[in-house]
């Protein structure tokens, strides 16, 4: 006895599938508008750091290769410079920074990107592939022109992942990203 609801079941699921993962980079879903920009207990400049003295993202992001969080730098990494250097541009910031350190209180830097619960996101992996070529960008935009740190219009969604995964010749296995 043939059992039509089960074939209809899995050619809708596959159908589905299909859906999700073809088309462009976003996985066939137009990118998302910018997020607003979130507001930082210190307006740190993006732009003036990596843009105009660049300093690479791992210097502060110090555990992008070797952690699945890419890392907040402390207090003491931006005191290495900021001990001696004022701010010319934001002298009011480089205080708050000061008085951070001066409490040896770290800066509670507000979270910008966030993947689903259910995903696992490895910086290590991602910055080591292709041998460190895979450039922060692709993900987080032109950073070093970003006066402040805004999400990019990247959908971070399950087609645009494994469109990128399948471009890049890097698996796209479930367990992957969900494990």
């Amino acid at each position: 006895m043939k059992k039509p609801w089960l074939v209809v079941t899995v050619t809708g699921v596959a159908a589905l599938t299909t859906l999700a993962l073809a088309g462009s980079r976003y996985g066939g879903a137009p990118p998302s508008p910018p997020a607003p920009v979130v507001a930082q207990p210190i307006a740190f400049s993006h732009s003036t750091h990596a843009g105009q003295f660049r300093i690479d993202c791992q210097y502060c992001h110090f555990s992008a290769e070797r952690s699945v969080a890419a890392g907040i730098p402390p207090v003491s990494s931006c005191m290495g410079c900021h001990a001696v250097i004022q701010g010319r541009n934001a002298p009011e910031e480089v205080r708050k920074l000061r008085e951070h350190w001066q409490r040896g209180e770290a800066v509670s830097w507000v979270q910008v990107y966030k993947v689903a619960d259910h995903v696992r996101f490895p910086h290590m992996r991602h910055v080591a592939a292709h041998a460190g070529n895979l450039d922060c960008r692709v993900c987080h935009g032109a950073v070093e022109e970003m006066e402040v740190i805004q999400k990019v219009a990247q959908p971070l969604s399950m087609g645009w992942c494994v469109s990128c995964h399948r471009d890049e010749g890097a698996s796209d296995g479930c367990s992957v990203c969900h494990y």
